[in-house]
């Protein structure tokens, strides 16, 4: 096996690929994701350590928006340079060789920050946190041109496969039984250095990877793309401000309501509205900023990326508020839950790949637009397993079903969206999704946090009332994503 080799002739790469190219080009991916799933536990209890309880989900929230607006953006403009990058090392690897060396420096710095107290320590975690979305996403930005850069055309699909089980399932449950066991019985610095050996040791293996520095002297870089992409964040971002400062001045005229009943649903109704307004009108204005007067003409792409926006706010934020969801409905304290939460992320991410697998013959089969259709219905299902009981096995049960309706979801709603864009244009145009992830998390933490925090203040006699309420706003809106698709239509020969 180890010396199998496959001669691959190529108009672009002739070259041989190895057994180990699949590992090296793609094992990064683990590193990234056992990033991503550790911070999702670590930044929680050091924002409740920091803020105290009836603050915590309003500054992680907070946090949540400006590290994800920043993610989007360096993501962009480090995968705009790497483009560009004539280094002997070759186009990407030192950008990954100098972000993992960046995400070293600052994780390090956040484990120092268990021993500050105060708000001192929330905005140095905030810096941090900023600084660790650049260098982590400059890694990542590299990361993602690997593939189309060293990789023929007709492997890239086993090599996309592998990848998805990197990206996916391996790091989640090596996340679950490794640095949340950690976390959640108090060893913190014993869980970040075990994921900075991880990703150390996934960047060096990323090294092997045979790149060929690039040659021909690149054009004039061209920043519209880039500038288009700062005008478009900056209207997304003033845009969730607004409507969380209107949920803010609402639930201050309701204070004196005591009715706990009376204030779920009127909180409900107002965070959804407001949740909602964020994402029809966001994705709307972002639109047209990216795209000018052709989203007239193409209005179901806009409906398009408003169905992708509400699904990822549920899938998003219910990954995001696990740990404080499990402190509050079933009295884990501080760093305990982060044992479940990370479980649960792994059941999720389980049937994720389970489901992902025949989720394409499944969209071919009954349509791409009755998948997405049929995703979001699951996935509220789901939530209503995890909503509904304080039984941990009834709670995992309930990640699974979400895990399958987000499978469905990821190959079904991409597919559904690129036979919606103009043929020669797909990258212009499904470059938004990249908006809709990175607004996901800063919508349903930005303008739900401050919601569960008004709920702990107001009812402490009735523990997890507000993450509840959270949980059972994201459910709903997979509902309104199923509501988006309305707006989408097909032509009659891609009508399915």
């Amino acid at each position: 096996m180890a010396k199998k080799t496959i001669e691959l002739k190529n108009a672009h790469l002739n070259r041989v690929i190895r057994w180990y190219d699949y590992i090296t080009i793609n094992i990064y991916w683990l590193g990234l994701t056992t990033l991503s799933q550790t911070c999702g536990l670590v930044f929680p209890l050091l924002i409740q350590g920091f803020v105290g309880e009836e603050a915590k989900a309003t500054y992680y929230g907070s946090m949540r928006l400006w590290t994800l607006m920043v993610a989007l953006l360096v993501q962009a403009m480090m995968g705009m340079l790497s483009d560009r990058s004539r280094l002997r090392w070759g186009r990407r690897r030192p950008f990954i060789f100098a972000g993992t060396l960046g995400d070293l420096v600052f994780i390090s710095a956040i484990g120092f920050l268990a021993g500050v107290e105060g708000m001192t320590g929330y905005w140095m975690l905030f810096v941090f946190a900023i600084f660790l979305q650049i260098t982590s996403n400059t890694a990542h930005s590299a990361e993602q041109g690997l593939i189309p850069d060293v990789v023929p055309e007709d492997h890239r699909g086993r090599f996309s496969g592998i990848k998805a089980v990197f990206e996916v399932p391996i790091p989640l449950i090596l996340v679950s039984f490794t640095i949340g066991k950690l976390i959640s019985t108090g060893h913190l610095w014993a869980g970040l250095f075990l994921a900075m050996g991880i990703i150390t040791l996934v960047m060096l293996l990323t090294m092997l990877v045979r790149e060929e520095p690039l040659k021909e002297t690149p054009p004039p870089l061209d920043w519209t793309p880039f500038l288009r992409l700062v005008g478009m964040t900056a209207l997304f971002t003033l845009i969730i401000l607004g409507v969380g400062k209107a949920v803010e001045l609402a639930s201050k005229l309701l204070v004196d309501v005591t009715s706990a009943t009376a204030l779920f649903v009127i909180m409900g109704i107002l965070g959804l509205a407001a949740m909602a307004t964020a994402v029809a009108l966001g994705v709307y204005l972002s639109v047209r900023v990216s795209v000018g007067d052709a989203a007239k003409e193409n209005p179901s792409f806009t409906w398009w990326v408003v169905n992708r926006l509400a699904f990822l706010v549920g899938t998003t934020n219910l990954s995001g508020f696990a740990v404080y969801f499990f402190q509050g409905r079933l009295g884990y304290v501080r760093e305990q839950a982060a044992g479940p939460a990370a479980q649960l992320m792994m059941f999720v991410g389980i049937f994720i790949l389970v489901s992902a697998l025949p989720s394409g013959w499944l969209a071919d089969r009954f349509g791409h637009k009755r998948m997405v259709m049929l995703s979001g219905l699951v996935a509220a299902l789901g939530t209503v397993f995890a909503v509904a009981t304080t039984s941990l096995p009834v709670i995992y049960v309930g990640g699974c079903i979400i895990g399958i309706a987000t499978g469905l979801f990821f190959t079904s709603n991409w597919a559904l969206g690129t036979s919606l864009v103009p043929k020669g244009e797909a990258g212009r145009y499904l470059g938004l999704s990249n908006l809709a992830g990175a607004g996901a998390g800063a919508v349903g933490g930005y303008i739900g946090g401050p919601i569960a925090d008004f709920f702990t203040a107001k009812f402490p006699e009735i523990p997890g009332l507000g993450y509840v309420l959270l949980f059972t706003m994201y459910g709903v809106m997979f509902l309104l994503s199923v509501v988006a698709l309305a707006g989408v239509h097909l032509k009659a020969s891609s009508e399915n």
